[in-house]
């Protein structure tokens, strides 16, 4: 699947098959993660990757929007390690672009995904770093639910012409 091809059809999973997600098919994503551009190609990341699906369904327990996750058989915490930081205040943006590369990198190798926030809410940062025994440095910026998808999402057009202005 070519990259566009793959920005066109990805889409947020939250059904899924109970079948488990391969330690190398997850080191794949992962490098994909990792190629992301960042800040003065600072990567100022750290990831933790779940294969354990009973932790997986955790994270719904203290998050309302994890749904995706009671039924994913893997994810990937993303966080970002203040101590890899030399531009203050571009982690956000490093750890979006790392995130967004799982997402896509999972599509592509026939895994469904779903992106599931945790900074800037504190509930969701202490339940990530409850449920993996996080230290205070690190911070829990998002977390991929993952697996083989059990429903077909078809694809859309997102495009809106309106709210693009054309300089020259």
């Amino acid at each position: 699947m070519d990259i566009l091809e793959a920005i066109r059809t990805r889409r947020s999973i939250r059904k899924f098959e109970d079948r488990a997600v391969p330690r190398e098919t997850l080191e794949r994503v992962l490098r994909a993660a990792m190629a992301a551009p960042s800040a003065k190609d600072e990567q100022p990341w750290r990831f933790i990757a779940v294969t354990d699906r009973a932790t997986v369904r955790k994270v719904a327990a203290f998050h309302p929007g994890a749904e995706a996750a009671k039924q994913a058989t893997a994810g990937v915490l993303v966080c970002h390690d203040p101590a890899l930081e030399q531009i203050e205040g571009y982690w956000v943006q490093d750890h979006a672009a790392a995130t967004q590369n799982i997402l896509l990198s999972a599509h592509a190798l026939g895994l469904g995904a779903c992106w599931i926030g945790g900074h800037p809410i504190v509930a969701f940062e202490k339940g990530f770093r409850e449920l993996f025994g996080l230290p205070e440095s690190l911070v829990p910026v998002a977390f991929v639910a993952m697996g083989y998808p059990a429903e077909t999402l078809p694809a859309r057009d997102t495009y809106r012409a309106e709210r693009v202005s054309w300089v020259g």
